[in-house]
């Protein structure tokens, strides 16, 4: 399914064309707009959901040395390993620990070593909307990380063929949450929407 059938499906089964609606202050919000946030917020639980083996992503990088923190990639959903590549190329898998414990178990900046535990840390130092994992312990030198994740992809709103590997193998469920989110919008019957 694509974006223009995925739309009109959407129209067509609530029997609504979304109009433009004029607000308080004489903007107005578009029938695209509203219909791209229905289908988006109907991804983002999708994706939020089911962690699909098709939307998983690989990047390496590397550490700081004395700098236990390292940078999530933009477009991360949630962490499906962590590995150290040591000098030799061995790959050693980091342990999802919570931050308290990593706190715990390595107090001090200076307890350096390869690590062996990660925790998602929370947002950046730098940046707000950007996550950011906690080593333990802090990494005595460079090492080479290989990180796999499940990731965002791009929007069927987005993309210019308006086409996405959700609405190619699973248009029903994309479809179904866009109505579900639709139908809450029109302030449809609990019982109907359930």
């Amino acid at each position: 399914m694509n974006y223009s059938e995925l739309v009109s499906a959407i129209q067509s089964y609530t029997e609504n064309t979304f109009p433009d609606t004029y607000l308080a202050d004489g903007s107005a919000v578009s029938s695209t707009t509203q219909l791209n946030t229905f289908i988006q917020q109907a991804e983002q639980r999708i994706y939020n959901s089911v962690q699909f083996p098709a939307l998983r992503r690989n990047v390496t990088g590397f550490t700081t040395p004395n700098n236990k923190y390292l940078a999530c990639p933009v477009d991360f959903l949630s962490v499906y390993s962590i590995a150290v590549i040591d000098a030799a190329g061995s790959y050693t898998y980091l342990l999802n620990k919570d931050v308290n414990f990593i706190r715990e178990a390595y107090p001090q900046p200076t307890d350096t070593g390869m690590p062996k535990y990660y925790g998602l840390f929370g947002p950046s130092y730098y940046n707000n909307n950007e996550l950011t994992f906690i080593l333990g312990p802090t990494p005595d030198v460079l090492y080479n990380i290989e990180m796999h994740y499940f990731y965002y992809p791009e929007s069927i709103t987005a993309t210019e063929s308006g086409r996405t590997w959700l609405g190619d193998n699973f248009d029903s469920v994309l479809l179904y949450g866009s109505l579900v989110e639709a139908y809450t919008f029109m302030k449809g019957e609990t019982d109907m929407i359930q």
